[in-house]
């Protein structure tokens, strides 16, 4: 009776392991050389540009905050990015980078060739709107 017991704690001990707290949130790819260090070249007005690019393109797997809860997101996997929590952690050179080229892996597709460089930046001011 006593192994068996200790054998339920053990198990139970494994599982709660495996169920508690929330992951520290993944380290965002460092930003290829030929985007590093890039900067919007828009104005104050691109944020309001980027909202109806983003609404148009983005909204349906990212979600109108950008929680990454969009009614299309729901049947990705990986789910789409929380946008709110990977601003605060990378450059806009990042983003544009992101948003042009996709993300192999994911659903993530190429904006580029899709978007012009002003609409991407565009969404990129957007982007870092959203909380």
């Amino acid at each position: 009776m006593k192994k068996v017991l200790f054998a339920v704690l053990v198990l139970a001990a494994f599982v709660l392991a495996a169920c508690g707290g929330s992951a520290a949130p993944a380290t965002p790819a460092p930003v290829p050389a030929e985007y590093a260090g890039m900067t919007s070249p828009l104005g104050p007005d691109a944020a309001a540009a980027g909202a109806e690019i983003y609404k148009v393109n983005c909204e349906s797997c990212h979600g109108p905050k950008g929680y990454g809860d969009g009614p299309a997101g729901a049947a990705l996997d990986p789910t789409p990015k929380n946008l709110t929590e990977l601003t605060p952690l990378v450059g806009d050179d990042f983003l544009y980078w992101r948003v042009n080229t996709g993300k192999e892996g994911t659903s993530m597709v190429a904006w580029k060739g899709v978007l012009t460089d002003e609409q991407i930046w565009q969404v990129v001011a957007y982007v870092r709107t959203l909380k």
